[in-house]
C-alpha cells in the first residue's frame, strides 16, 4: 500500500464548497466518477447525478466511471443497465476488477486460488487458466467480497484467515472499499477482509482506488477514447470516499471533488441536504483528506 500523504490544516480549509458540477466543469476535459454513493445507491441511479454527467458530456467532457467494483467493466455495464442507468451519461467504465485482471494475467501469484466472494465474481479468473481450489490446495487467495455480504461480517472469516496466514498465502483484494451503502443498508466489502487479513499478519495486495494501477488504467483508456494524451490538471476525480476517491486523486496528482451525500451524509448534511461547513472541515481533517472542491450531491 502507498504511504499516507500528510496534509496541513490550511490545505483542508481551502476546500471550496460549490453548488453544482457546472460551476467547475469548464476547467476539466474528463472526469473519473465514482459509482456507489455518487452515481447510484446500489439500487438505482441518482437522477441529478445522471443529469449532471449528461450535461457535462454535452459540453464536450468525457466521463469515465471509476469504481472499486471487483468485476470487469462489461459486468458493471450490465448491472448499470439493469438499474436503468442511461448509456449517454458516461463514455467508459474502469473497475478495480479490471486492474486485478491485469495483475493476475502474468501468473505472479500462482495457478490455483481460493476464492472469497459471490459466485458471479468468477469473471475475475475465468479464462485466465487460474483454477479455483480449496484453501488447503490454493497458491493464493482472491477476495472479491464477502460470500454473503447481507449477513456476514469479517469476524465470520477469522478461522479461515488464521489458517491462510499460517500457510503464508497472499490475499489479492479486488475491491479495497471497506463498506458500501446498498439502499439503506451498510455492507462490508472485500477491503474489510483485507484489513482483517493484514491485521492477522498476512500479506495483502490491493487493486483499485486509491492505488496507482487503476488510475494508470483509467487515464490510458481515457487517452484512447479521446485520441490524445491528457494533462493531469484537466482531469477531475469525483467521489465520496476520503480513503479511496480523494486519497487516490491526491496521490495521483489530479483534482478531487468530494461528494458529501455518500458514506458521511448523516454527519455532513443538514435537514435540507446542504453541507454543514464546520462539520465538513472537521470531517476532512479527521480523515486526512484534502479535496479541492466539495459538493453536497452530484448535480
Amino acid at each position: 500500500m502507498s504511504g499516507l500523504r500528510t496534509f496541513v490544516k490550511s490545505e483542508i480549509s481551502m476546500t471550496d464548497i460549490i453548488q453544482s458540477l457546472a460551476d467547475i466543469s469548464g476547467d476539466y476535459d474528463a472526469v473519473l466518477c465514482d459509482l456507489w454513493g455518487v452515481y447510484h445507491n446500489g439500487v438505482r441511479p441518482h437522477v441529478e447525478a445522471v443529469e449532471a454527467l449528461r450535461a457535462y458530456r454535452a459540453r464536450g467532457g468525457v466521463v469515465a466511471l471509476l469504481t472499486n467494483a471487483p468485476r470487469p467493466d462489461f459486468a458493471v455495464a450490465k448491472l448499470l443497465e439493469t438499474m436503468g442507468a442511461p448509456e449517454d451519461s458516461y463514455d467508459l467504465i474502469v473497475t478495480s476488477g479490471d486492474a486485478t485482471l491485469l495483475a493476475l494475467k502474468d501468473g505472479q501469484f500462482g495457478e490455483a486460488c481460493y476464492h472469497i466472494g459471490k459466485p458471479q465474481d468468477r469473471d475475475l479468473f475465468d479464462g485466465l487458466g487460474i483454477r479455483q481450489k480449496p484453501l488447503g490446495d490454493a497458491d493464493f487467495i482472491l477476495c472479491s467480497g464477502l460470500t454473503d455480504d447481507a449477513n456476514e461480517t469479517p469476524e465470520d472469516y477469522a478461522d479461515m484467515i488464521a489458517e491462510a496466514v499460517g500457510r503464508g498465502l497472499i490475499l489479492v483484494c479486488a475491491n479495497p472499499d471497506i463498506v458500501v451503502d446498498r439502499g439503506e443498508r451498510r455492507l462490508y466489502c472485500a477491503g474489510a477482509l483485507a484489513q482483517a487479513y493484514a491485521a492477522a499478519g498476512g500479506a495483502v495486495r490491493l487493486y483499485g482506488k486509491p492505488h496507482r494501477p487503476v488510475y494508470d488504467l483509467a487515464v490510458s483508456k481515457l487517452a484512447a477514447q479521446m485520441g490524445r494524451q491528457l494533462d493531469p490538471a484537466r482531469i477531475l476525480a469525483i467521489g465520496d470516499g476520503p480513503a479511496t476517491d480523494i486519497k487516490g486523486a491526491n496521490d495521483y496528482g489530479i483534482d478531487a471533488l468530494f461528494i458529501a451525500a455518500g458514506l458521511a451524509a448523516a454527519e455532513l448534511l443538514d435537514g435540507d441536504g446542504a453541507i454543514i461547513p464546520g462539520a465538513m472541515t472537521a470531517y476532512l481533517e479527521r480523515e486526512n483528506a484534502a479535496p479541492q472542491k466539495a459538493l453536497a450531491f452530484l448535480r
